[in-house]
């Protein structure tokens, strides 16, 4: 369900939000029914959320937009959005392989 009311029990129509692992939600943001948070995403505080985020994707604003990328210790990642390039975080050394649409941790 898209639009919830609270005097309509409609609870068997609630669209699927999930959370993934790791994610960070900032206070007094809002997700939007049927949306899917990545791994290690960082929404930040008062954004709001009307579409899917990608994993370690670091989101603010209102609708929310993505401002950068999150390492899964919870620092910024030095790496443009919708740039491809390779990075390492500097507080944990984890290498990630960065692309315009996603950030991948480098085995």
């Amino acid at each position: 369900m898209i639009n919830p009311r609270a005097h309509v029990s409609r609870k068997d129509e609630y669209k699927r939000t999930l959370v993934r692992k790791g994610a960070s939600l900032g206070a007094n943001c809002t997700i939007v029914c049927g949306v899917e948070i990545g791994e290690y995403a960082f929404v930040g505080a008062g954004a709001v959320v009307t579409k899917n985020i990608a994993p370690f994707a670091m989101m603010a604003g209102v609708p929310a937009r993505q401002i950068g990328w999150m390492c899964q210790c919870g620092e910024k990642l030095d790496a443009k959005v919708g740039a491809t390039t390779q990075t390492t975080c500097a507080t944990c050394n984890t290498s990630y392989s960065v692309s315009p649409t996603k950030c991948e941790i480098r085995k």
